[in-house]
């Protein structure tokens, strides 16, 4: 097998496997927030707290996957176009 085929070989296996997160879990968690949906500040003590909301997520901590986004985008245009 030839350095090439190997390479189109990988790249093939993890867009497919990318696909399949996708479609199985379109939402991620934020990764400005880390899923809390606010940041983390500390008091004056140095003791955790809870600050503002993320205006990633608005607060939610999930975020759409940037595939799943682009397969919305795609899918609602051709929808659109064919009416």
């Amino acid at each position: 097998m030839t350095p090439i085929a190997l390479a189109v070989a990988c790249l093939l296996a993890v867009t497919l496997g990318y696909v399949a997160v996708c479609a199985g879990s379109p939402f991620g968690t934020c990764r400005k927030c880390n899923g809390f949906g606010f940041a983390t500040t500390t008091d004056r003590k140095g003791r955790p707290k809870r600050g503002k909301h993320c205006r990633r997520c608005k607060g939610r901590g999930k975020r759409i996957r940037i595939g799943r986004w682009l397969y919305n985008r795609a899918s609602r245009i051709y929808r659109e176009g064919t009416r």
